[in-house]
């Protein structure tokens, strides 16, 4: 079985356009998100829109909570206070430019999806999505986290053995075998910041036995045209070079 799994979006259509054209190429039996679909981006309405009609299903991240509920803050983390300031600048154009009815999707979207991918009735592994970590959506769990946090958060999650874990919120891939545990960041589809400004998501192989094997695929878009875009619906233009250096202003 094979399946993806594709997080922060982030109101990015050209990236997403181009994922779900990779998605196709490879056959997956299902896709999953696991948030984050608006914010930074110009295309919040249109993100939400291609995901309803494709019949991916995911959970809510940061972004996706905020805006439906009409927070403040997007309840991101900044140590730059430039970035700071263009993230407030982003939420409030986003809070302002989506739907009532996509705010009303946003708002319904599950904090924690379990995928049993070989089925109820057999023994096999469980995959866990969530947007952050298990506490909140607004929680980084970041490569170097500890061992200690990192057992902290599975066993929250009530994971076993031979189980999987997703999530995305930095915006970085990696993966790491944890006490029998499979953990998994996918990177973001719309909004990288690893250096690298394709489009990143997870390739999901569950073998027959239930083995587990993660790839990362990176897919080229047109940064250009999402740049432009950001520049030309009156967001900052800076927020465009992010995506043109995948993650620097």
């Amino acid at each position: 079985m094979r399946l993806a799994v594709i997080s922060d979006i982030h109101g990015n259509m050209p990236a997403l356009e181009a994922v779900l054209a990779d998605i196709a190429a490879r056959r997956v039996d299902a896709a999953y998100h696991l948030g984050d679909l608006v914010g930074y981006g110009p295309w919040p309405n249109e993100v939400v829109e291609r995901i309803r009609a494709e019949g991916i299903a995911g959970v809510a991240g940061n972004y996706d909570t905020t805006v439906a509920h009409g927070h403040p803050s997007c309840g991101c983390q900044h140590d730059d206070a430039r970035h700071r300031a263009l993230s407030g600048e982003s939420y409030r154009w986003t809070a302002a430019h989506t739907s009532a009815a996509n705010r009303r999707f946003l708002a319904s979207l599950p904090f924690r999806l379990d995928v049993r991918p070989l089925g109820g009735h057999m023994a096999g592994p469980t995959l866990i999505l969530v947007h952050g970590a298990a506490t909140l959506n607004t929680v980084y769990w970041r490569e170097d986290r500890s061992d200690r946090f990192c057992g902290k958060m599975s066993g929250l999650l009530r994971a076993r053995d031979g189980d999987a874990i997703f999530f995305g919120h930095t915006h970085k891939p990696w993966t790491r075998g944890f006490k029998g545990r499979t953990l998994v960041n996918t990177g973001s589809v719309g909004r990288p910041k690893d250096g690298d400004p394709r489009a990143a998501y997870a390739l999901v192989r569950i073998g027959t036995d239930g083995g587990i094997g993660v790839a990362f695929r990176r897919v080229p878009y047109d940064t250009g045209r999402a740049a432009a875009a950001i520049a030309a619906s009156g967001m900052p233009a800076e927020l465009g070079a992010v995506l043109l250096s995948g993650g620097s202003l």
